[in-house]
């Protein structure tokens, strides 16, 4: 019996990839030709699935014909755009993984394919509780001044369960209003006037215009020191792209940028952007989804996620902070954001931007190159000087015992107080230790699902793993030896330096930005906004602060350990550094009052210290890159990393060495392992890692694919692939 076609004959054969990992699509009937994007729902096995068309033929002579089933229906609503329907393909084959797991990425709003749902709406009625708690009072508050939500949306708002709402909804506290299926999006103002551009910037800006003008794809690099006004200068050739009715996406890599960038577009355009973020509720993530779809939503500000929107008119990516290591997805389908971006773009026959005060090697390189187009920014905007960095020696200038920071950071923290002027200590740990361990006998509190320590957060009494997210209370006792209160954290988090300001500069109002403070984007943008309201006089923060953020009244950058990542064995290591200590440089003196940063070091004769003194980032650029060159690294060579994991050692070593007697042998390929990862056991699975380098003009895709379909594996072991790793461990 044929599935799902009322009784009319099927005359069509069609590949339907479903979203799933699988080697590929699977042949339906259908009964009329289907456009390649059109989403269907299809039978697999005795379950319902939504899936793809991705190939269509009328061909009747496939094997097995009389064997294949129909699909059921057609889904209502636009087929995917043929050029994401390409850039899946695309990206599966550059990350060696199956189509459905990318086109998984693509459907993940289950809620929008299909007709809008009519949705219910609750406001406040006239009955009030016949008993106030805590979380009922959070809803009423929340619904205060006529506002209606619906019941999912109260609940993730108020931080209250669906009982309490149901309970409330019952009592009549709460009375139902009908909601229009989706909120319409305001449209962008394209010809509200812009802020005046200095020369450079109208320079620069007339130069991208032009580029999304010509209707075709190009990568061009926005190369400005901290400060210069690169925002303004691609705004300029958004409106450019939006006045030509293209949509843009504007790409961050953290979700606490997207609100700081969310208010900065909207003061440009009078109307908000639409925003894309892990942290959006089902109904608008589907309100987006289907707002880019349809063509209502211009403008898109998003985490990387956002390259897999059905964009029906895309007309211009930008990709801000290009060089940050978060627009690497590590786990699920691994990929590079900035490098689909540019792809994305490609397909789409649309210029591509990408912008930062220090470019990753590869855009640099890609720029001298050639490749990419480059405008240049190199003077701060409004006549604000490019702060004065200096080194302090801890070897000659130690901090008192117990504390960390000298006094030479001190005394300019004590003289930015003094003048009125805000501070920031910079130091790229969370918590309030990295490393808690007992006295007596010297053992370390360690995540049992990871080979990791345990991290002490004092503020929220408790120690967590930052890698699994293990957490637990601290201990009385020593685990080991039973030693009562005997343990003790060992070096400094932020926490930890907050306390050691309130002890020293009592008077000083402080706050912490963490992603562990942080409890909701509301909670980002209120630190955000009494740093800049000038409530806090000194602010601590990890690698949080270094982008993005303009506090106008910041004077003075300390930064306390301006070693941490310099002796860690990996390639970037030293560009990373670099890259970091000059954007966090970069918060100091962005308005009239000159900045000054304070770098406190164990090696000030270290080459990347050395060239943020010198301002001689280009000089440091070049010689990395002939380190690299000489090498056959990135961006002159290629890797790929393979990390095995399973849940036993055992296990895991096995099957490494089964791949390795499978090995590639082929001319301008090198297979180095297997060895341990640095990180050999994560969330409970050993892992051992293999590096396979090969030259810029081979199809390492090719080999590893047919290196990996010939050995077969437990099927608890897994096998991760990651092409251009950015961490190895």
């Amino acid at each position: 019996m044929i599935d799902g076609i009322g009784g009319a004959k099927p005359e069509c054969v069609v590949q339907v990839l479903l979203p799933l990992a699988l080697h590929g699509a699977y042949s339906y009937l259908a009964r009329d030709q289907l456009a390649p994007g059109t989403v269907v729902t299809v039978p697999l096995g005795k379950r319902k699935i939504t899936g793809v068309v991705w190939t269509s033929s009328g061909d009747n002579k496939i094997p097995d014909r009389d064997r294949l089933r129909a699909i059921y229906n057609v889904v209502d609503g636009k087929p995917l755009p043929e050029d994401l329907v390409k850039f899946v393909d695309w990206v599966a084959a550059y990350t060696i993984s199956s189509p459905g797991s990318v086109l998984r990425m693509v459907l993940r709003v289950p809620e929008a394919l299909g007709a809008p749902r009519q949705m219910t709406g609750y406001r406040l009625g006239n009955v009030r509780p016949d008993r106030m708690t805590s979380a009922r009072s959070r809803v009423i508050e929340l619904l205060a001044e006529g506002r209606t939500l619906t019941r999912s949306d109260i609940s993730q708002r108020a931080s209250v369960s669906s009982s309490v709402v149901k309970a409330l909804m019952e009592m009549g506290t709460l009375t139902p209003f009908d909601l229009p299926a989706l909120a319409p999006f305001l449209p962008p103002d394209v010809n509200a006037p812009g802020p005046q551009l200095s020369p450079c910037q109208t320079d620069a800006a007339l130069h991208l215009c032009s580029e999304v003008l010509k209707g075709q794809h190009s990568t061009y690099l926005i190369d400005g020191v901290t400060g210069s006004g690169k925002t303004e200068v691609y705004f300029e050739a958004m409106a450019t792209a939006l006045q030509k009715g293209h949509q843009v996406l504007l790409m961050m890599p953290e979700i606490a940028l997207t609100t700081e960038f969310l208010g900065r577009f909207e003061r440009r355009f009078k109307a908000p952007a639409a925003e894309w973020h892990s942290g959006l509720s089902r109904q608008e993530r589907e309100r987006v989804w289907r707002g880019v779809s349809n063509g209502a939503v211009g403008a898109v500000i998003g985490a990387r996620s956002a390259l897999f929107l059905p964009f029906c008119n895309l007309g211009l990516i930008v990709v801000d902070e290009e060089h940050d290591a978060a627009y690497k997805q590590s786990e699920g389908v691994i990929y590079h954001a900035r490098d689909m971006a540019i792809v994305r773009a490609m397909l789409a026959s649309a210029p591509a931007i990408l912008v930062s005060a220090t470019p990753s090697l590869e855009t640099y390189v890609n720029a001298k190159q050639g490749k990419y187009g480059q405008v240049d920014l190199p003077n701060r905007h409004g006549g604000a000087l490019v702060p004065h960095i200096s080194l302090s020696d801890l070897r000659t200038q130690p901090p008192e015992t117990g504390r960390w920071l000298n006094e030479d950071v001190m005394a300019a923290l004590e003289e930015t107080l003094e003048a009125g002027d805000q501070s920031l200590l910079f130091l790229n740990r969370r918590g309030y230790a990295p490393l808690t361990l007992c006295r007596t006998c010297g053992f370390r509190l360690e995540c049992p699902a990871c080979d990791s320590w345990l991290v002490e957060h004092r503020f929220q009494l408790r120690l967590k793993c930052h890698h699994c997210g293990f957490s637990a209370p601290v201990p009385i006792l020593c685990p080991y030896c039973g030693k009562e209160d005997n343990l003790v954290p060992c070096g400094p988090g932020v926490e930890r330096i907050v306390e050691e300001i309130a002890e020293r500069i009592p008077s000083a109002r402080r706050a912490i930005l963490s992603s562990d403070h942080l409890q909701s984007l509301s909670t980002m943008r209120d630190v955000v906004a009494s740093i800049k309201e000038r409530k806090v006089d000194i602010l601590v923060g990890t690698q949080l602060v270094a982008k993005g953020h303009h506090f106008p009244n910041l004077t003075f950058v300390g930064v306390v350990d301006a070693d941490f990542g310099l002796t860690h064995g990996d390639l970037r290591a030293s560009e990373r550094c670099y890259q970091l200590l000059h954007q966090v440089s970069g918060r100091a003196g962005r308005e009239t009052r000159p900045g000054r940063v304070l770098l406190q070091t164990h090696m000030p004769e270290h080459p990347v210290l050395q060239a943020l003194v010198s301002g001689g980032r280009d000089a440091f650029l070049q010689r990395e890159a002939e380190m690299r060159r000489e090498a056959g690294l990135p961006p002159f060579g290629r890797l790929v990393a393979l990390i095995v994991s399973a849940p036993g050692a055992v296990e895991v070593r096995n099957a490494a060495q089964m791949l390795a007697r499978g090995r590639p042998h082929e001319e301008g390929i090198t297979v180095l392992g297997p060895a341990e990862a640095p990180l050999s056991v994560v969330r409970g699975r050993h892992r051992m890692r293999f590096l396979i380098k090969a030259n810029r003009n081979v199809q390492v895709q090719l080999s590893v694919r047919r290196w990996l379909e010939g050995v077969k594996t437990p099927s608890s072991v897994r096998i991760s692939i990651d092409v251009d790793p950015q961490n190895f461990l």
